[in-house]
């Protein structure tokens, strides 16, 4: 009999996981502080001292601009919220073009969809995966407005290059930073290195409140605009004495006092839950990278990778054997995460498809039947979403990149040595999964 367990052998771990919990009581003593306060949001969406918000909400803005030294932080109720608000500041128009990633949550494509841009997809680079500075110059027209860098599993963008790019057309940067509060790039923390960034305090990320998001800018001018659109700018404007309307329609991207006050607790943890998370990834690399079809990504020149996910290579063509394959024998050695055991063993076979191959984007029905904003009498430029126009991408999603979720805070030497036992397990034995 095989020894692999996809062929009937014993796995090497049945004990599921431990699960990512990053809240304690620090969090519950501040939910109950709010609860006994009562007030469990304090906004208002009209023109008054409580429109921005109440205690809670306007503490945690005030640490997190502190924390990441950047001069506003403006608190939404999720990240994809956070990236609205940011295309609607930079003044995206019916007929603007955004160039975005193909790699990565559909929210950081539509958010240019949303206030009728065409997202304009540019390709991923080889290493780092975020987005491929050469590809971004050759999508520029008279019609972009703007760029959505997306800091991929925890690695800055290439600032200095497709910021150069940008400052050169005269184009704004929103940096989706969902991935990566904490990274850096140079001597500046990733979300803050464009004009406008967004960070998200989603359940799985590196900090959470179980749903929310938080905008950062040094620009007042993007600020104010992004707190209009949170609370229904449209119902303020007037009274506030707002000249500028564009895209001022606003909408309820309120946080509760609630989250926030989870929220603040959590910042206070992130140093720690970053460090802890970078000394896992490095161990596990350190012992995968010795298996000579794995490579683990590299981290980028003069930049601090934090690690949402830990990316790494596979090489078929050394291998003998297919990525899924190979990665299907794996999982099958080890056991899912408690609570989570209806997702599987989390270890993944490339990331997403590119985002061009959803049907909003095959079929170009947005709005109506039409195919606004993709077309019509607005929208002077032809976009095309055909395969193969990023090849990078489309490459190694098929191929090549690997995921691994079984390294974060959680985890004891224990835990990540059963992970790595199973990768050289299978590559012992890798001719039998052929």
């Amino acid at each position: 009999m095989s020894r692999l367990a996809i062929k009937g052998g014993k796995p090497v771990r049945r004990k599921p996981f431990p699960f990512y919990k990053t809240v304690g009581p620090e969090e519950k003593r501040a939910v109950m502080r709010v609860i006994d306060k009562g007030i469990l949001s304090d906004f208002l969406g009209s023109w008054h001292k409580r429109f921005y918000g109440g205690h809670e909400v306007r503490r945690l803005e005030e640490e997190w601009s502190r924390y990441f030294k950047v001069k506003h932080a403006i608190a939404v109720n999720s990240c994809t919220s956070g990236l609205y608000c940011a295309v609607a500041a930079v003044g995206v128009e019916p007929g603007d073009e955004v160039i975005v990633s193909p790699y990565t949550m559909s929210a950081s494509a539509t958010a240019a969809l949303i206030f009728n841009g065409v997202p304009i997809f540019a390709d991923i680079e080889n290493d780092y995966f975020c987005l491929d500075p050469a590809s971004v110059a050759s999508r520029i027209t008279k019609r972009t407005k703007a760029i959505i860098t997306v800091d991929l599993f925890g690695q800055p963008y290439d600032a200095a290059k497709i910021n150069r790019i940008a400052r050169s057309k005269g184009l704004f940067v929103i940096e989706d930073a969902a991935q990566a509060p904490g990274a850096r790039y140079k001597d500046r923390y990733a979300g803050t290195l464009g004009d406008i960034g967004v960070y998200s305090l989603n359940c799985h990320k590196h900090i959470q409140c179980g749903e929310g998001g938080v905008v950062v800018t040094n620009d007042a001018r993007l600020a104010e605009k992004v707190r209009l659109v949170r609370n229904h700018a449209e119902a303020v404007v007037g009274k506030k004495g707002e000249k500028d309307i564009v895209n001022m329609i606003g909408y309820n991207f309120r946080m509760t006092e609630l989250e926030a006050a989870v929220s603040r607790e959590q910042l206070k943890k992130l140093r720690r839950f970053v460090h802890r998370r970078i000394e896992n990834c490095n161990y596990i690399a350190s012992k995968l990278d010795k298996i000579p079809a794995i490579s683990s990504s590299p981290t980028r020149n003069g930049a601090r990778h934090v690690y949402y996910l830990q990316p790494f290579k596979f090489d078929q063509r050394i291998a003998g054997v297919h990525r899924d394959k190979f990665l299907n024998a794996v999982r099958a050695e080890l056991a899912p995460t408690r609570l989570s055991e209806g997702l599987g063993v989390r270890i993944w076979s490339g990331y997403c498809s590119p985002l061009y191959t959803q049907p909003v984007y095959q079929k170009k029905i947005a709005y109506g039947k039409k195919g606004f904003p993709f077309m019509g009498a607005h929208y002077k430029g032809k976009v095309s979403y055909s395969q193969g126009i990023c090849p990078n991408v489309e490459r190694i999603q098929k191929d090549e990149l690997f995921l691994n979720d079984l390294m974060h805070t959680s985890f004891t030497k224990k835990d990540l040595n059963d992970v790595i036992a199973a990768f050289e397990k299978v590559w012992e034995h890798r001719k039998e999964v052929v």
